[in-house]
């Protein structure tokens, strides 16, 4: 709501759990009431502004009024909520490729429209071929330098550093195409280039917690 010209996309999940006429009567439910927390909020704004401006001593309250003008100003475009089921590929992937085209809209996101450099591109076909080789294991995971020393074997790639290298893996890490959290110490020489083994791996270690409690509420 801070965020000049902010787009949200609603999701709807669980979808498996309602029936079909459900879906569509909780889809127009938050649809409405997304509509009315806006109109509520622009009617608060404009309440407030116009106290401060009727005030006395307005001079008094100029920082309090550019702050709630400011706020005034950022638009927020809501797009139609898609609904999903959590346990259906087909639903998730129906999901990605909203978001991608929503993403590649210029109306809607005319600031985000660059040029990356060629190396940045260079880099992800480079990592997409080795997750497709035959070599990869299943997990996906490489050490971040042997993923340097791999990479600069590529055409183009023989001078790629290692920060540059980390440079393109946060970008690669923003679009879902690797997973690397260099912010916690025992995984940052760590690159995940399969997501999805990742993901799987830790609805397993979800699903495998619930059973464990389930089973311990049985017992008790």
């Amino acid at each position: 709501m801070r965020v000049p010209n902010s787009v949200v996309l609603p999701v709807g999940t669980h979808v498996d759990c309602c029936q079909e006429e459900e879906v569509e009567e909780k889809r127009h439910d938050i649809m409405t009431k997304i509509s009315a927390m806006l109109a509520e909020r622009k009617r608060n704004l404009a309440h407030f502004i116009n106290n401060l401006e009727g005030s006395e001593e307005p001079e008094f309250y100029v920082d309090q009024w550019e702050k709630l003008k400011e706020m005034e100003s950022c638009t927020l475009t809501i797009l139609n909520l898609v609904a999903v089921n959590c346990m259906n590929q087909h639903d998730i992937k129906r999901l990605e490729a909203t978001i991608l085209e929503h993403v590649k809209n210029e109306e809607l996101f005319p600031e985000v429209v660059r040029v990356l450099p060629p190396i940045y591109r260079q880099v992800e076909a480079a990592i997409i071929g080795i997750t497709q080789s035959e070599e990869m294991a299943n997990h996906g995971m490489m050490d971040l330098q042997y993923l340097l020393s791999k990479l600069s074997q590529c055409k183009h790639l023989g001078s790629l550093g290692r920060e540059l290298l980390r440079d393109i893996l946060r970008y690669l890490h923003r679009i879902g195409l690797v997973v690397w959290y260099e912010e916690i110490k025992h995984l940052e020489s760590t690159v995940f280039l399969q997501p999805t083994f990742l993901i799987t791996m830790f609805k397993v270690s979800v699903q495998i917690r619930m059973i464990f409690s389930a089973g311990l509420e049985l017992c008790s």
